[in-house]
C-alpha cells in the first residue's frame, strides 16, 4: 500500500512539474517574441537617431535575461524549453510593424501594452506553476516587468512632450 502511495505521489509531482514546464514554456514564448519586438523598435528608433533607443535595449537585454533565466528554471525541472516565438512572435511582429507607420509614441505604447500583457500572464501563472518556479516569477520577472512599464510611461510622456 506505502508503495502505491509513493507512486501517486510521485504521478502528482510530475503531474506538477509537466504543468509548470507547459506554462513555463508560455511564458518564454513571450519573453522571446518581447525581445524581438523590441530589437524591430530599436532598429526604428536607431534610424530616426532618438535617444530612446539606449533604454529600448536595456529593456530588450532583460528580456533576453529573463528568458534565459525561464530557460534554465524548465531545464532544473527537466522539461525542454522552447526556442522559439510562435504564434506570439507572428503577432508581435504585426502590432509593431502597424505602430511603426504611425511613430515613435504609438510605438512606445504598443511596447507598454505588450509589457502589460506580459505582467498578467505572469500574475496569472503564479497558481499554476511549482513553487520555486512561482518564486521565480514573483520575486524577479514581476518586478521586471513593473518595471518596463514605468519606463515605457516616462518614454511616452517624454515623446508626447516633444
Amino acid at each position: 500500500m506505502t508503495r502505491i502511495g509513493s507512486t501517486n505521489g510521485g504521478d502528482r509531482s510530475a503531474s506538477q512539474a509537466s504543468q509548470s514546464v507547459e506554462q513555463l514554456n508560455s511564458l518564454l514564448r513571450g519573453e522571446i517574441s518581447a525581445a524581438e519586438t523590441y530589437r524591430m523598435a530599436i532598429d526604428k528608433v536607431a534610424a530616426d537617431a532618438s535617444q530612446n533607443a539606449g533604454l529600448l535595449r536595456e529593456i530588450q537585454e532583460e528580456h533576453g535575461r529573463a528568458a534565459q533565466g525561464i530557460r534554465d528554471r524548465i531545464r532544473e525541472i527537466g522539461g525542454d524549453p522552447t526556442d522559439s516565438s510562435g504564434a506570439w512572435g507572428a503577432w508581435a511582429k504585426t502590432v509593431q510593424g502597424t505602430m511603426n507607420l504611425f511613430g515613435d509614441a504609438s510605438s512606445l505604447k504598443a511596447l507598454k501594452e505588450g509589457e502589460e500583457h506580459g505582467l498578467n500572464d505572469y500574475q496569472r501563472a503564479i497558481k499554476d506553476v511549482d513553487p520555486t518556479s512561482a518564486q521565480l516569477l514573483q520575486n524577479q520577472l514581476i518586478p521586471a516587468q513593473r518595471r518596463h512599464i514605468d519606463l515605457l510611461d516616462q518614454l511616452i510622456n517624454s515623446v508626447g512632450r516633444a
